[in-house]
């Protein structure tokens, strides 16, 4: 059923969250805070080198020292074949993801696991892996992407041929596969093109910067039934992944997703699991394993750093009529960097009648890329979005009348074949053009960048179970780790089907033996995909409802109609019966059928692409480099905001941590190839004092595949903000910024070259 004509009295209300008192009174079980009996500490020992080969393993003092229970290395885990992985938010082999967990033959990055143990306490694990003896052959490495395409590089993977061209190469290299997008003729069209414009840029990896490290509790009990407490973003992920690793049986292991401190794509794949499993199985015992912080940094996904070249031919009117991109994105040690959606997202806003994409997926001596919000998006956005705005100053126009002129609309088709429907970009740049942010004078000092960006958003499996209690109470089961509030829409979504308080609904996240299975939470799909499930199983109990309240009145199902939460004769025909609440309801339950449940699994279709622009005006202190964003707009079409605050939300947070991609964080390697600012201290994410309060505009596009409109809104408020800064302070000194991040001696570094 479409509610998008119906009188709303929950959907787009703003209901205090159902875990907010837990979270701010400390209550909340995360899974640094679960606890077994007789339970284990796993640490693992970690590479010191960038590329190493591992002549040998010597983990016989550490097996020996008292308190020490399990030691594990590669041998421990069976040999996988490549195959691709399931299940994962992006591209990942499942023999890469093994070699990853606990490393096979070499060393690949600073950080890498090689071997594991478990011990009744900590200092006994620190102590048994400073034991261990490993013999290292020291090889060449290679940290940034231009340098790994060479050549003359060293090579991480003497079996890793380039895929995607032709004839295929018979020499290694870096350089895992190329993809190429093309739409018309995009050579044609720059000879038709009356002004050009062409630039390279760069960005460098960044963390997902999540407060809480990885961490997980796991039983591998007697009857070899494996039980996890994990912090993931995808319990059913967790399960495959291990299972895979291991070769257990998926039935074999349950996982019960804990409460998640921060994820952004960064716990879409494991990293402890199989290893705590493994010496679990191995001691008998429970076994907790938790990163420290220096350990995510050293031994987790960042996104791809990444170099990139844009050329844009242009008519003089500001039609666009070519574009040519090429992207180089750094994958980490293993192939997988988001290079696709790279490739797809950057021109995707845009009605160009010629493009052409080429992509390039390049491993280096760096930790394994994880998926970060709208993963690859941001990086060719900084791309296109700069030289959008100097190319708008090359023919004299308002960059928003350019992004107007060649704006996306309803029908057009896009360079990786998909043709757009039901969007809402025309209308995002309309309310930026009306805003006040947009239409106010620059104050003195001061000047003001604009970015756009795009996200396709996802749907896919996801299952949900209704229950109505014995005192009609109703609880919603999801199989959908609560990131951004999920469990509130979905409560949300169900109580407005069923007609009553959303107070009287408990949304729960289920584990992975009591509920259908469900993808990962990502790319956007959760409101969409999951809230789909959830309000289909709703309207099912809608109808069991009915039958129930028939059978009390011994008439007819389809005499009897649902609304504001009670059942109602269908007319005077029908009867002249009492409506019947749900408590009244639920009561008679034993006697009209037994419990009112309804289980719905879909994979959901038809996500609805986001767009979204963000307006942005900084100062620039000339002595010292330093960037203070002055003022900060983000408007975004959400489809329908199920729950205003917590779309609010995620575009506030977006935007700031764009902010500090763009004017902070980054990784920084010695020449060693060893991370020099693995913490929060060196590794510089925005605090407070760093961001003015950052205004989000909604504009509804309702999506019509959706009951009640909704289309992802998490990924698009972090693809504007680094080319929005970096016009502004391009604007601001009249100094190009075409490298991220423009911190304070970056930017000092481009204003004295200017001057010279």
């Amino acid at each position: 059923m479409n509610y998008l004509d119906t009188n709303l009295k929950v959907v787009g209300t703003r209901p205090v969250r159902p875990d907010g008192v837990d979270k701010v009174t400390g209550r909340a079980i995360y899974a640094a805070d679960t606890r077994s009996a007789g339970m284990l500490w796993g640490k693992i020992l970690r590479s010191p080198h960038a590329h190493a080969r591992i002549l040998s393993i010597d983990t016989s003092k550490a097996a020996a020292l008292p308190g020490v229970q399990a030691v594990v290395t590669s041998a421990d885990f069976p040999e996988i074949k490549s195959e691709e992985a399931f299940v994962g938010e992006g591209p990942m082999n499942f023999r890469d993801l093994s070699t990853n967990v606990m490393a096979r033959g070499k060393a690949l990055y600073e950080g890498h696991a090689v071997a594991a143990v478990a011990a009744t306490t900590q200092a006994v694990a620190d102590a048994a892996l400073a034991l261990i003896e490993v013999k290292y052959d020291v090889l060449p490495h290679v940290i940034d992407v231009d340098a790994a395409m060479a050549d003359n590089a060293p090579v991480l993977h003497e079996e890793m041929f380039t895929a995607g061209v032709t004839p295929k190469p018979t020499k290694a290299s870096n350089i895992a596969k190329v993809v190429t997008f093309k739409k018309g003729d995009a050579e044609a069209g720059f000879a038709g093109a009356e002004v050009i414009f062409e630039k390279s840029y760069t960005t460098k990896p960044v963390h997902q910067a999540y407060i809480e490290p990885h961490a997980c509790l796991v039983t591998y009990g007697s009857d070899g039934q494996v039980t996890i407490h994990s912090s993931s973003q995808g319990h059913f992920m967790v399960r495959a992944y291990t299972a895979k690793l291991l070769g257990i049986d998926m039935a074999n292991i349950r996982v019960n997703p804990a409460e998640i401190g921060g994820g952004f794509g960064g716990k879409t794949l494991i990293y402890l699991e199989p290893v705590a499993v493994a010496l679990s199985r191995k001691s008998g015992k429970s076994v907790k394993m938790q990163m420290t912080r220096e350990e995510v940094f050293r031994g987790s996904g960042p996104t791809s750093g990444a170099s990139m070249d844009v050329k844009i031919g242009a008519k003089k009117d500001g039609t666009i009529v070519s574009v040519k991109q090429i992207l180089k994105f750094q994958a980490g040690a293993f192939a997988g960097s988001p290079i696709g959606p790279g490739c797809m997202c950057g021109l995707a806003l845009y009605d160009i009648e010629n493009i052409e994409v080429v992509g390039y997926d390049v491993v280096s001596n760096r930790p394994k890329v994880a998926a970060y919000r709208a993963p690859g998006a941001p990086i060719t956005s900084f791309a296109v979005e700069s030289a959008l705005d100097e190319l708008a100053d090359q023919l004299g126009m308002d960059p928003l009348a350019l992004r107007e002129k060649n704006a996306a609309k309803n029908g057009s088709k896009t360079h990786y074949g998909v043709t757009h429907n039901n969007i809402g970009f025309e209308q995002v740049l309309a309310a930026v053009k009306t805003h006040p942010h947009w239409t106010s004078p620059v104050k003195p000092g001061q000047a003001r960048g604009l970015a756009a960006g795009f996200w396709f958003n996802i749907g896919g499996e996801s299952s949900a179970t209704v229950h109505v209690n014995e005192d009609g109470t109703v609880t919603v089961a999801t199989g959908s780790v609560d990131v951004g509030g999920s469990r509130a829409s979905m409560g949300m979504m169900v109580a407005e089907v069923l007609g009553i308080d959303v107070a009287k609904v408990r949304a729960t996240v289920a584990d992975t033996a009591s509920v259908g299975f469900t993808f990962l939470t990502g790319g956007s799909r959760v409101t969409f995909a999951t809230g789909m499930a959830a309000t289909q199983a709703a309207e099912r109990v809608v109808d069991e409802l009915k039958r129930r309240a028939a059978a009390i009145w011994e008439i007819q199902a389809d005499a009897v109609e649902w609304r504001d939460g009670k059942a109602y004769p269908a007319g005077s025909n029908a009867g002249a019966f009492e409506p019947l609440d749900l408590p009244a309801i639920a009561l008679k339950a034993g006697r009209t059928g037994g419990p009112v449940t309804a289980e719905v699994s879909v994979n959901a279709q038809g996500a609805g692409a986001g767009f979204g622009a963000h307006i942005c005006d900084v100062s620039v202190d000339q002595e010292t480099g330093q960037v203070t964003i002055e003022r900060y707009t983000a408007v975004q079409d959400v489809g329908k905001a199920i729950h205003p605050s917590y779309v609010e939300g995620q575009i506030q947070g977006g935007a700031v941590q764009g902010i500090g991609w763009a004017l902070n964080e980054e990784y920084i390697y010695s020449d060693k190839g060893q991370m020099e600012n693995p913490g929060f201290l060196d590794y510089r994410c925005p605090v407070m004092s760093d961001v003015p309060m950052i205004e989000a505009v909604l504009v509804e596009v309702p999506n019509p595949r959706h009951p009640f409109g909704a289309r992802g809104v998490g990924e698009v408020p972090i693809i504007p903000p680094m080319a929005a800064i970096g016009n502004a302070i391009r604007r601001a000194t009249g100094v190009p910024m075409p490298h991220l991040p423009m911190s304070p001696p970056t930017v000092l570094a481009a204003l004295d070259a200017a001057k010279k």
